[in-house]
């Protein structure tokens, strides 16, 4: 015989907006990526309703969904770019403008992000400084090499 659940999980559109809306400021180049979207979804709801069969609290039952829903998105190389723009490139790059430049950014610089090992505590980790310096320095190689072909292009997504 199946056990009714008291507490159902969210609607399953929950923990899909809630990833979408955190995809787009963190993680925006993972937006097109469907099936992460629905499987990380799916299981965060899987997550919530076996906590919730095991007896924990809904908001309980919600944080170990979310623990599901959001592993392995700590770390965003987006923002790292953004920081570095914001902090290193201020003259250069108008703040209103520093997440669609690092959108453009993100290709050229993921040979030096697949150099370190990269994991949702990285920011804590002495190679992230190690990491800041050599993207700081890619990106002024970047600008740079973009300036003398023609102006950096900054397209508004």
């Amino acid at each position: 015989m199946k056990r009714k659940i008291k507490n159902p999980a969210p609607d399953i559109s929950y923990f899909r907006l809630s990833l979408m809306d955190f995809l787009r400021e963190s993680h925006p180049e993972r937006l097109k990526d469907h099936r992460f979207i629905i499987a990380s979804a799916d299981a965060a709801t899987d997550a919530y309703e076996q906590a919730i069969r095991n007896g924990d609290h809904p908001i309980e039952a919600t944080e170990q969904a979310n623990a599901v829903l959001y592993n392995g998105l700590h770390f965003s190389k987006h923002d790292t770019l953004v920081n570095i723009l914001w902090n290193e490139f201020a003259n250069e790059v108008p703040e209103d403008n520093a997440k669609s430049i690092a959108m453009q950014l993100l290709p050229d610089c993921e040979p030096v992000f697949a150099q370190y090992p990269l994991s949702d505590d990285f920011a804590f980790e002495p190679e992230y400084e190690l990491l800041y310096t050599e993207l700081t320095g890619t990106i002024v190689l970047i600008i740079e090499s973009r300036n003398q072909t023609a102006p950096f292009v900054i397209h508004n997504s």
